[in-house]
Parts: C-alpha cells; structure tokens; sequence
C-alpha cells in the first residue's frame, strides 16, 4: 500500500476526498463516479484512476449496484496523519490575530491555554479509544 501522505499529496485526490465528506455531511450514502466527474469538472478515465488509488489505501469504499458504484469516505487511515500533525499545531495558529488582539493579554493567554489543553486532551481521549480491546 502506499504511503498515506503520497496518496494525499494530489490536489485531484484531496478535492475527490473533500467532494464525498461534503455529500457525506449532507446525507448521501454513496456518491457515483458521475457525480464526482461533474462536480470536480475532471473526466471519468482521471476521476477512476484517482479513485483506485484512494480505494487501495483504504481512504474510500465502494459499493456496488448493477453496473453503477458508489463511494464513500473512509477517514480511518487519515488518523495516521493526525497523529503525526498533532504535536505540531498549536491553539495560536487556530486563533484569528484580531481576535486575539482585541483581548485584554491575559484573556488571551487563558484562551491560548485552553485551547492548547483541549486539542491535547482531543488527542488523548482518541487515541485512547482507538487502543481499547474490541475497537
């Protein structure tokens, strides 16, 4: 399987991922390859070829209707990427400067500090359930 960051390195694949989170969030069950073909303004030979690598590292799933398909996001293998990203980000680069200007400094640092400790807590609690027996 390839590295997930390869797969994810294409801007034509992110925007195939971003199309089916977008029809997933508004209820859609599966999006078909027409779909993806007329919303991305990409063709159907591109949008396959892109699809195969998505289903091969297991970022998409497909499901089959007489001769139609459809797919939908898998964002399990994207935790990989989280983990990786997670220590990295920080709660300041998440806050508007504006924001953060308008602030009294210690609201600020209390905001800063929050927000560090959510996300690190975010984590914790994900990676946690992701190690309990039967999950």
């Amino acid at each position: 399987m390839a590295d997930i960051f390869d797969v994810i390195a294409d801007g034509t694949r992110r925007d195939i991922l971003q199309h089916l989170l977008d029809r997933q969030n508004a209820g859609e069950s599966g999006t078909s390859v027409s779909q993806i073909v007329s919303a991305l303004g990409v063709s159907q030979p591109t949008v396959s070829k892109h699809l195969k690598v998505l289903r091969e590292a297991h970022l998409v799933s497909v499901r089959e209707e007489g001769q139609h398909r459809y797919y939908s996001l898998s964002p399990e293998p994207l935790d990989a990427i989280d983990d990786w990203l997670m220590p990295f980000l920080t709660v300041e680069e998440d806050l508007d400067d504006e924001f953060l200007a308008a602030l009294p400094e210690s609201a600020a640092q209390a905001a800063a500090a929050v927000g560090r400790a959510a996300a690190s807590a975010k984590y914790a609690v994900t990676n946690a359930w992701k190690r309990l027996p039967g999950r």
